[in-house]
């Protein structure tokens, strides 16, 4: 056999493993918000010299729970501790319960049955909490008691100015700056808003929990701290919601965002979706679910 045969060979060859074989199935993939791939290692390097993290997720996204879970425990152990918890999944007025939990003055299944806890709790925010636990960190209740969220909804941000002086310590204090020209609370009007309940009082609904949030944060910052906050993406997308409260009561913070999102090829990242955060972990859509 000559060269010219084997050449021809090795092509066809080439030409019948490539059709032969699908390509590496990646489940995610990193980016930051000039687009470029990146490392585990490179988020961790800035995230870690961060005052706050908003880690946006997709509440059922498995990707999102394990990296929010890795990041954590790297967190508390390159940090020494030195890392503050903190989650919209969680009520203001439930605090007392979380801090009772954490200092071990009640069991897990009394904090379990009075903490009005998500359904996807066990699989994706008790990994989290067990961190605060076995490392003695604090963990945050940063979110508005939905009965006042839906006082919000249905009758505007008026509706709380009746509550009393203890109702109040669980919301941002009154009255709260809103601008309805946010991207995040506009589209939530002209998309017809969220499941089609949109009505003008929706985003401001949205609006009270996010400087709600904010004011909790801000309340618990800890000095040579990392506070770490887990979110859904809406909260924090675009540096808007929570971020923009955040940054009007203290913009001297070094603020990192991360968002998530579902995509049918992780192996490139749009530039509407690049402008969603600091870092934007891209999961197939394909990938399973936590609840």
């Amino acid at each position: 056999m000559n060269m010219k045969r084997i050449y021809n060979y090795i092509i066809l060859l080439s030409v019948f493993l490539t059709f032969s074989f699908k390509g590496d199935k990646m489940g995610y993939k990193l980016y930051n918000s000039e687009g470029k791939e990146i490392s585990y290692k490179e988020l961790y390097k800035v995230v870690s010299d961060a005052d706050v993290v908003f880690f946006g997720e997709q509440h059922n996204n498995a990707i999102a729970h394990w990296l929010q879970y890795e990041l954590t425990k790297d967190l508390i152990e390159d940090k020494k501790g030195k890392v503050v918890l903190g989650a919209e999944m969680f009520e203001a007025d439930n605090q007392l319960i979380i801090d009772e939990f954490l200092s071990k003055q009640i069991t897990e299944k009394k904090f379990e049955e009075e903490c009005r806890l998500w359904p996807n709790y066990a699989t994706d925010y008790k990994p989290l909490m067990t961190l605060a636990l076995e490392n003695k960190v604090s963990f945050i209740a940063t979110n508005i008691p939905r009965r006042y969220a839906s006082m919000v909804h249905k009758g505007g941000f008026e509706s709380l100015d009746g509550l009393s002086k203890e109702a109040k310590k669980y919301i941002a204090p009154l009255p709260i700056f809103y601008d309805a020209e946010q991207d995040a609370y506009k589209s939530m009007m002209t998309m017809g808003g969220m499941q089609g309940h949109a009505n003008e009082n929706l985003p401001k609904s949205q609006a009270i929990k996010d400087a709600t949030m904010a004011h909790f944060i801000n309340e618990n910052l800890k000095s040579n701290h990392v506070f770490i906050h887990y979110n859904g993406a809406y909260h924090s997308d675009k540096y808007q919601g929570i971020v923009y409260y955040l940054n009007r009561l203290n913009k001297k913070l070094k603020v990192v965002t991360i968002t998530t999102i579902s995509v049918t090829d992780v192996s490139t990242i749009s530039k509407d979706d690049q402008a969603l955060a600091n870092f934007i972990i891209s999961v197939d859509e394909n990938m399973t679910s936590t609840q």
